[in-house]
């Protein structure tokens, strides 16, 4: 994947030219918790810059921002949320850094396969979770495979949207305990069958509980997930360089590791 030069060029001619001493505060989707955990992390040590960083669903994260929270960096599960925030002259420009993919995750005793997954979802005796609509951009995405699904068999958008049950991502859904993946607790203690999630919280999902099942979407339902980032008005001269750090190769590769659709690797990373 291709990630325009001019992205770097343009946030390089926003960045202030005079430093500020504070920490950078990065708020980011939740989906990127581990992923940009070690990127922010090998940032700091890189550069001895201090980083605060907050994880949640990506609208509700900036909503947090619109509502006047300190953040500087914002790293969202979509494009959408961050262009807002240009369009209201809360920072810019907002830059494409990953991509990531919709994946089902099945639980043990369910016999399930790419082939098959669309009509599991729409079978009555399998319960169907995802994140929330309009709070979380997975919740956004899963409908967007909803309405794909409806090329395929009539009704089924229809079908999918009234079972599909909102576990995650949204302001009162339940928590899951300190340290545990939201997908893999929710699957754990069985409150679905299946549960349409990013294939990267798959991944993590599937290393806390071992027997979960990662399925493959079919091409003709299949649904991408861009990322987006701002660096938000007023932040220091630090948060613009973890912005470029995040788009530079190094930052790129470990997106890459956590099994992100990156662009900005050299052919000998």
């Amino acid at each position: 994947m291709y990630f325009p030069h001019w992205i770097g060029v343009a946030i390089i001619a926003a960045a202030p030219m005079i430093a500020k001493s504070e920490p950078v505060s990065l708020y980011a989707a939740g989906s990127l918790r581990a992923a940009l955990g070690e990127v922010v992390q090998n940032f700091s040590d890189t550069y001895r810059i201090d980083v605060s960083t907050s994880f949640g669903p990506s609208g509700l994260m900036r909503q947090r921002i619109e509502a006047g929270e300190p953040a500087h960096i914002f790293a969202s599960a979509n494009m959408s949320h961050p262009r807002r925030l240009e369009k209201t002259h809360r920072g810019g420009p907002v830059a494409l850094f990953a991509r990531n993919r919709l994946c089902a995750l099945a639980q043990p005793d369910i016999e399930v396969t790419p082939a098959t997954l669309l009509d599991d979802m729409l079978a009555k005796k399998h319960r169907l979770g995802t994140s929330t609509p309009k709070a979380d951009p997975a919740g956004d995405y899963a409908w967007e495979l909803f309405n794909r699904a409806e090329n395929i068999v009539s009704g089924a958008a229809k079908s999918l949207k009234a079972k599909a049950l909102q576990l995650t991502g949204g302001p009162d859904t339940a928590k899951p305990p300190e340290g545990r993946n939201a997908y893999g607790w929710v699957m754990e203690q069985r409150q679905a069958e299946l549960f349409l999630t990013y294939c990267t919280n798959a991944v993590l999902a599937q290393r806390e509980v071992n027997d979960l099942q990662i399925i493959t979407v079919l091409p003709e339902l299949a649904v991408g997930a861009d990322y987006g980032v701002i660096v938000l008005k007023d932040a220091p001269e630090e948060a613009w360089k973890l912005a470029l750090y995040i788009l530079s190769p190094a930052g790129q590769k470990v997106l890459a590791s956590y099994g992100f659709d990156v662009g900005a690797l050299s052919d000998s990373e």
